[in-house]
């Protein structure tokens, strides 16, 4: 689906957004979906719901959130709980798209979660790459994220450092603990020169697994909702417990099983699996010093 020119500015700048990927009608009843879920979280103080693991599907920012604030910032698995969700991850464009980056025998999903920036609040990732949260036995591996509304400059855009996918996996471990987020350090010699990755609803960018990126604040009126989801090659077996186990993690959504183990040499520490509703708990562990 997409053109050589296309797949050879991925691989070499580690993204690539794609504009009109997923149609309006789509969007819609994901936005519908989405907004259900806002309005559930308007009675609910802390995070709530459980997944696969016994942890909260819902998770709230408790530094804003109100009934007549909402923050709702994270929904996991969404694929679990809505057929809108499922079919966009496991069969749609944005599968495809994400197999012809892949490549190789065949692409599986992994994972999927909602990131929700809410008009004039505070929730922000800092600077980190995917991949340590999820070593493989390769790092053939990428992010999708669908913009179920717009993304502008204003509403907590995804920032990426073009090209930091051929550097090193960096440690986001801090004072033996598992932070979620490179050093600052590495913040300041690796992160000051980054491009926003902005588009109209229905555009998604591709991410490459050890791309750097982070998003700030959302300080306009218009709300930022981002659809992600991780899929990997076939070929990539995990080297610790998926941090938001999913029914459908394996699914196959294009190609075949090869039933081989593929390994590229990679230095990475073991993460630690997030004890609360999502890693903003261990990134802010590192606030907290």
């Amino acid at each position: 689906m997409l053109t050589n020119e296309q797949i050879k500015q991925y691989h070499d700048r580690g993204y690539l957004v794609v504009e009109n990927a997923i149609d309006s009608t789509d969007l819609t009843d994901l936005l519908n979906q989405i907004n259900f879920w806002i309005d559930e979280s308007k009675v609910h103080a802390e995070a709530w719901g459980s997944t696969l693991d016994g942890r909260a599907r819902f998770d709230i920012d408790p530094k804003d959130h109100s009934a007549k604030n909402p923050s709702l910032r994270r929904v996991t698995s969404p694929t679990e709980i809505s057929e809108s969700f499922a079919d966009i991850a496991l069969k749609s464009n944005m599968s495809e798209m994400a197999s012809d980056l892949i490549g190789g025998n065949g692409t599986c999903f992994h994972h999927s979660k909602i990131n929700a920036k809410l008009p004039n609040t505070s929730t922000t990732v800092k600077w980190h790459q995917d991949f340590p949260f999820t070593p493989h036995t390769n790092d053939d591996m990428l992010t999708a994220l669908l913009m179920i509304g717009e993304v502008t400059m204003e509403n907590g855009p995804l920032l990426v450092v073009p090209s930091s996918h051929k550097e090193d996996l960096f440690s986001h471990w801090e004072n033996g603990k598992f932070v979620g987020k490179v050093s600052d350090d590495i913040e300041a010699k690796k992160c000051q020169q980054f491009v926003p990755c902005i588009g109209k609803p229905g555009s998604i960018c591709f991410m490459h697994s050890r791309l750097l990126h982070s998003s700030g604040p959302n300080k306009s009126d218009l709300p930022r909702y981002l659809f992600i989801s991780v899929y990997k090659a076939e070929d990539a077996h995990a080297l610790s417990p998926n941090p938001l186990p999913s029914k459908h993690e394996g699914a196959l959504v294009k190609g075949v099983i090869s039933g081989n183990v593929r390994l590229t040499p990679n230095l990475v520490q073991l993460p630690e699996i997030p004890k609360g509703a999502s890693f903003f708990t261990q990134q802010e562990m590192a606030t907290m010093g």
